[in-house]
């Protein structure tokens, strides 16, 4: 069987990666300067926990911004924990890292969109082995800010 580098996934990894330090060092030292980041996650993630009205109103996914009023931000290696405010309603949100579809941050015009890739044939034959169950493919792309300008 031939071996080969999987950059998808290395460059996924590392993308989380990116997103997990930047994380860190704000829940640390806090947001510095016009710093300000757009979180896009898919709320059907196993381990994404958030209110039942939330879920209800963002059934795929939901976008969340950390600027002026957030706390409780924990970085682990495995997601975040952080309190938004919804209407004068503080909410705790828990977003694995592995739910992550887009990272921005506006203010310096940098983006990154994750997309994942479903094994579309199911029906084709695995490898005479019989093949290991690879998870889902993972491409990194960088997102176009133009969607978040007004």
């Amino acid at each position: 069987m031939a071996r080969s580098i999987d950059y998808g996934n290395l460059m996924h990894r590392a993308m989380r990666g990116l997103i997990q330090t930047v994380l860190t060092d704000v829940a640390h030292n806090g947001l510095p300067g016009a710093h300000h980041f757009f979180i896009t996650f898919d709320t059907q993630h196993p381990d994404v926990a958030i209110a039942d009205w939330l879920r209800a109103r963002y059934p795929t996914e939901m976008t969340v911004v950390i600027q002026h009023w957030f706390e409780n931000l924990n970085v682990t290696d495995e997601g975040f924990t952080v309190t938004l405010n919804f209407g004068n309603q503080p909410e705790p949100l828990v977003i694995p890292f592995d739910s992550v579809r887009t990272f921005v941050d506006p203010s310096v015009e940098f983006g990154l969109r994750f997309e994942t890739h479903d094994e579309d044939d199911d029906d084709e034959e695995d490898d005479e082995d019989g093949g290991d169950d690879e998870p889902p493919q993972h491409d990194a792309q960088i997102v176009s800010l133009d969607k978040f300008r007004k």
